[in-house]
């Protein structure tokens, strides 16, 4: 049993699991102690500072990531230094161009900035976009060649080492945010120091870049872009329009608490996206579809199944996530408009049952090197759910409809990615579901008689 725990612990998707986990626990526990340490103006800054960094982010690394990953998974030695090399050079002039052009907006209208609370983010983040780029350079690379160890690591490393400090700060030090915001830099300045000491970052191969892999890679990362894009307004679009509604700041504040528990049903999805999507492309550049299809019956059907458990789950204990993260004043009907915080998360939980499908033939297009035909995708659903989202809030004003609209908008997802996908691989839909129970088949008998 002892051997079983042992090699277990060393396979890439639990590996990726527990990086999830550790970044999903320290991010909901450091929110947590944000929120109680600062007034809630001042906290709103911190929450527009991360808001905009992480979306800014999306072009900063969208633009090269996921190529990375495809193209690193399939080649080797002058060709791999070539794809580092390139993936380097663009993040560090989309970083420059970036950095440069929020300075110049900061120094032209710095009172709208500073009224509209992005003071933070216009001083301080053009400064953490370079300290951070080794880091966040080293994750790609890192997962492209699947060495989830090293990645738990590092994040555990980043993420540990502030959570440590937010405990810290709230019991003693009682920093300004200014200072806290500080501190944070220099963390990543440490975390991006040892990734260039372990020679994960990639930087020192700048100079192996050519024109042949910088357009390679902006090819295709010009789909993958807009894609992330579109999936980041899949997830901000309902607050957004809940917000210039009639429904009022009320009904975001009620909304907000189960769409932040479905970041409980990403940790899985995330992580076993993360093992996959490297396979495939390594599978699909040496030519192997048949090895590619296979993959992506396993990893949807393993998912979905994992999927069925989580929802239900969720879904039966609704009432306990909702009072752990809100409390009791969110645990009310409040029919004026139609929401129910608990029958708002139920609904997400069966949501959640579309995920890995969806998840997974978005991955599968952009591994055998249709992003183009993803994009697509996630713009039908992009476009379904600002609809909807517009029929729930301004002629029925129920979040509750809001939340049913995120099930119609993920099954468009669903059926468009299976029709592109299937025009490329000729699929049998059945193989999903009996790869997915022989998966779990042969992991019970491997346990059982400790064949791991």
């Amino acid at each position: 049993m002892k051997n079983t725990i042992k090699k277990i612990s060393k396979e890439a998707n639990f590996l990726s699991l527990a990086g999830n986990i550790t970044i999903a626990f320290f991010g909901f526990a450091g929110f947590a102690l944000i929120a109680r340490n600062f007034p809630l103006e001042i906290f709103g800054q911190w929450v527009l500072y991360i808001s905009a960094g992480a979306f800014i982010e999306m072009f900063r690394f969208g633009i090269t990531n996921t190529a990375v990953v495809r193209y690193l998974s399939g080649v080797e030695h002058e060709e791999r230094l070539k794809f580092i090399g390139s993936n380097g050079f663009i993040g560090l002039i989309t970083t420059t161009l970036i950095a440069f052009i929020i300075l110049l907006c900061h120094l032209y209208f710095p009172v709208p900035i500073k009224n509209a609370g992005y003071e933070l983010f216009f001083t301080w983040y053009p400064v953490n976009a370079f300290l951070n780029l080794p880091y966040n350079n080293a994750l790609v690379i890192l997962q492209a060649d699947q060495k989830f160890k090293k990645m738990l690591f590092i994040k555990s490393v980043e993420s540990g080492a502030f959570f440590i400090l937010l405990v810290i700060n709230y019991f003693f030090l009682k920093m300004t945010i200014v200072e806290l915001v500080i501190s944070q830099l220099i963390i990543n300045l440490i975390s991006s120091a040892i990734c260039i000491a372990a020679g994960w970052d990639g930087l020192r191969y700048l100079s192996h870049a050519t024109r042949r892999t910088n357009k390679i890679l902006l090819d295709f990362g010009k789909y993958t872009t807009f894609t992330l894009i579109g999936s980041n307004l899949l997830r901000s679009a309902d607050t957004l329009i809940i917000s210039v509604s009639p429904l009022g700041t009320a009904a975001v504040a009620l909304y907000s608490i189960p769409l932040k528990l479905t970041e409980i049903q990403q940790i899985p999805l995330r992580s076993f996206v993360a093992t996959a999507f490297p396979k495939m492309s390594k599978a699909s550049v040496q030519g192997k579809i048949d090895e590619v299809k296979d993959l992506f019956y396993a990893y949807s059907g393993t998912m979905s199944i994992l999927f069925i458990f989580i929802s239900v789950f969720t879904f039966i204990f609704a009432d306990f996530f909702v009072l752990l993260l809100g409390g009791s004043k969110f645990m009310g009907s409040y029919p004026a408009i139609g929401a129910n915080p608990v029958v708002i998360m139920r609904i997400f939980s069966i949501y959640g049952l579309l995920l890995p499908i969806d998840r997974m033939t978005g991955v599968c297009l952009d591994s055998i090197n249709k992003p183009g035909k993803n994009l697509v995708k996630v713009g039908y659903m992009v476009v379904a759910n600002i609809i909807g989202d517009l029929i729930a809030v301004f002629i029925f004003k129920s979040l509750i409809l809001v939340a049913v609209g995120s099930i119609l908008f993920s099954i468009i997802g669903v059926w468009v990615g299976f029709y592109f996908l299937d025009r490329e691989l000729r699929l049998n839909y059945r193989k999903i579901l009996t790869s997915g129970i022989n998966f779990y088949k042969n992991l019970y008998f491997k346990i059982r008689y400790n064949q791991l």
